[in-house]
């Protein structure tokens, strides 16, 4: 992935990004980091989908 940090909006319980011809797809956890941007929730990687042609 070309960016670790993302903006969401609405933040939510899922995250999916496009990337090389699919979709990966991250779910939030309770852990959280303190960044440059400020706290934020972690999110960990769960599945790729890709993208229907």
């Amino acid at each position: 992935m070309p960016q670790r940090i993302v903006e969401i909006t609405p933040p939510g319980v899922e995250l999916k990004i496009p990337f090389r011809g699919g979709y990966e797809h991250f779910k939030a956890t309770s852990r959280h980091a303190d960044t440059e941007q400020g706290r934020l929730t972690v999110y960990e990687w769960w599945e790729r989908t890709e993208i229907a042609e």
